[in-house]
């Protein structure tokens, strides 16, 4: 009288409103729920994993990058606070020596801005960067350049948007140091090796010891005085010449430093140009 699958529908439907009369009414059927719901779960699981793999790749990788982010503004905070803080062991000697914490404390506050190495010399005795800061950054001839660790060398050249900076290994370079112990004044030149300096015209008689720690003197107005330069790593007296023979250990990191600090003096902004 009916097609067979009416008839299969039929009654699948009238089976299925008992066990809703009978579940409603009664509780026969609640162990068969929960067992139901039980072997359920693998799927409702499987399901969802690849929803939770999406989410664990966005939480991830976006963690990921906020912390890269985060670590590149520390190191450029970092960078800063540690160029301005270079000359504080300076200002310390110079007050027990002189008294003039108030004014040396005054030529301290140097404004300064971020740059990055973008290139070296080509040539192995040149040694010279470039970096990306130029005319229309402020950046003008004679500006100093610090790492981290002490003074890099000075601008000599100026783009508009990038500068080539001597450093102080460059064997034509000359910066004007004093010891930072006593005060003794001298000349460190380059010498075409990153990790060497040279002491000129040094007398015997001078009080300059191993160890001993040199800043910028600040004589000739080119460096401001009293960052860091280096350290005397060697000091020999011959027979055969009037002066020592003195070597010096540069603070900055010459051939490995990226990130760097141009140092604008007071009043240095005004006298902003190209030469």
């Amino acid at each position: 009288m009916y097609p067979p699958l009416l008839r299969s529908v039929l009654v699948l439907g009238l089976i299925s409103f008992a066990f809703m009369i009978v579940d409603r009414s009664t509780d026969w059927l609640q162990p068969l729920r929960y067992g139901t719901e039980y072997l359920s779960k693998p799927f409702y699981w499987a399901l969802e994993v690849p929803k939770r793999i999406e989410q664990w790749g966005v939480d991830t990788f976006a963690s990921k990058t906020d912390l890269i982010n985060e670590n590149h503004s520390l190191r450029q905070e970092r960078l800063i606070y540690r160029g301005r803080l270079q000359r504080m062991s300076e200002l310390a000697a110079e007050n027990l020596r002189l008294l003039q914490l108030l004014n040396a404390s005054k030529s301290v506050m140097e404004s300064v801005i971020l740059t990055q190495v973008i290139g070296n010399s080509h040539v192995p005795q040149r040694h010279t960067i470039t970096i990306d800061r130029g005319a229309t950054d402020g950046s003008f001839i004679g500006q100093p350049v610090l790492d981290a660790e002490g003074l890099m060398g000075q601008v000599i050249t100026v783009y508009d948007t990038h500068s080539e900076v001597l450093l102080i290994s460059d064997a034509s370079h000359a910066l004007p140091v004093k010891v930072l112990r006593n005060g003794v004044r001298s000349i460190a030149e380059g010498t075409s090796d990153f990790n060497r300096l040279t002491l000129r015209f040094v007398p015997p008689t001078s009080d300059i010891e191993l160890g001993d720690q040199l800043v910028s003197s600040g004589l000739g107005g080119r460096f401001p005085a009293g960052y860091p330069v280096g350290q005397i790593s060697l000091i020999e007296k011959t027979t055969e010449s009037e002066f020592m023979s003195i070597e010096v250990e540069p603070f900055a990191l010459l051939n490995r430093s990226t990130h760097l600090l141009l140092v604008f003096a007071s009043g240095s902004r005004e006298r902003i140009g190209v030469e």
